[in-house]
């Protein structure tokens, strides 16, 4: 497939690999970034092209090579894969092969029945549409975005194997997979051949599902990598909300964030969050990216930016030490599963 001209004004920094420390995901021979970069939000039509292309090739150029993006990402729906697709164009064609470019399909687009679930023809029909958003022949990982209990787990499966069967995809994923159902999956795709590589799962501080259903324990039976996103917990996990609610913040329009989820509660247990992480010299949001990485199960934790700086932010999360048993204690004191998250 032809990636268009390039312009060669930009050149990848060549220290890029000194930064960032890469993680096995599962049992499987692929690395991944310590951090990877989510496409969820701010990436579609409503922010400038420019700004988001200064980001990506940013995070590249720190050593962040695996790029998350799902047909829903917008908006409107598949802008954030387009682009992503003119970026890689224009400026990353070169480094292809270095690059980890994930898709996700299943969470609905549209009205049509077609534009949603886990049967094979909307599997992989929106493959093909994002492989033409995208620019490319073939993506690294190829997710099912979300269970789909109506269509047969068999042909869910059969259809993710035969994307890579086809070498449309290199990988396969799944995301927000309850443990069980996952095993299920990774079983079956272990007989076809083609083993589970990762699951994809909401995990932080406040969010703790992943560790108390099990499922990060069903990831080190099974073999495969957990890599997971809102680490950050849509902001939660940061200082913004400890006095109020900033003009243009996430909470004040966001469909995932409530504004009344930043209640006194929320602000007495945060601002205890945000004394641990004080004393260790670091901010919130660096603590609450260092915690997710502390199980070994966690392959990469996927980040967002509206910025450079605050990629820079968030990537020094890995220079601090590791939490001591007191440390972590004190988090898990403060920090109590379903704060501000109405779960």
């Amino acid at each position: 497939m032809s990636y268009g001209p390039v312009d060669l004004t930009y050149t990848a920094a060549e220290q890029r690999y000194a930064k960032v420390p890469y993680r096995r995901s599962g049992n499987s021979g692929l690395d991944l970034p310590a951090f990877s970069f989510g496409l969820w939000q701010k990436f579609g039509t409503d922010y400038p092209f420019a700004t988001q292309r200064e980001i990506i090739l940013h995070a590249f150029d720190l050593g962040i090579t695996h790029f998350d993006n799902a047909d829903r990402y917008g908006p409107p729906h598949r802008a954030a894969q387009k682009n992503f697709g003119r970026v890689l164009a224009k400026d990353l064609a070169p480094y292809r092969d270095e690059l980890i470019l994930s898709t996700k399909a299943g969470n609905p687009i549209g009205p049509s029945p077609y534009l949603k679930g886990g049967s094979r023809k909307s599997l992989l029909t929106s493959l093909e549409h994002s492989l033409r958003d995208l620019g490319t022949d073939y993506v690294d990982i190829f997710y099912h975005h979300s269970p789909d209990l109506g269509t047969p787990l068999e042909e869910t499966v059969g259809a993710l194997a035969g994307a890579v069967q086809q070498g449309k995809a290199l990988y396969i994923g799944i995301s927000n997979y309850l443990p069980d159902r996952a095993h299920e999956a990774a079983e079956l795709l272990r007989e076809a051949g083609v083993p589970l590589l990762i699951h994809q799962a909401r995990y932080s501080i406040y969010d703790r599902r992943p560790e108390q259903n099990g499922l990060l324990d069903t990831a080190r039976r099974d073999g495969f990598g957990a890599i997971v996103y809102s680490p950050l917990a849509q902001g939660l996990l940061t200082d913004k909300y400890l006095e109020r609610i900033p003009e243009g913040a996430r909470a004040a329009d966001s469909t995932f964030l409530s504004p009344d989820a930043i209640d006194e509660t929320y602000r007495r247990r945060t601002a205890e969050l945000n004394k641990i992480a004080a004393a260790r010299g670091q901010s919130l949001a660096q603590l609450a990216l260092q915690w997710v990485l502390r199980r070994p199960e966690v392959t990469s934790a996927l980040i967002g930016a509206s910025s450079t700086a605050q990629l820079d932010h968030n990537l020094a999360a890995l220079e601090f030490p590791e939490f001591t048993d007191d440390e972590l204690a004190l988090i898990d004191e403060h920090g109590i599963h379903g704060t501000g998250l109405n779960l």
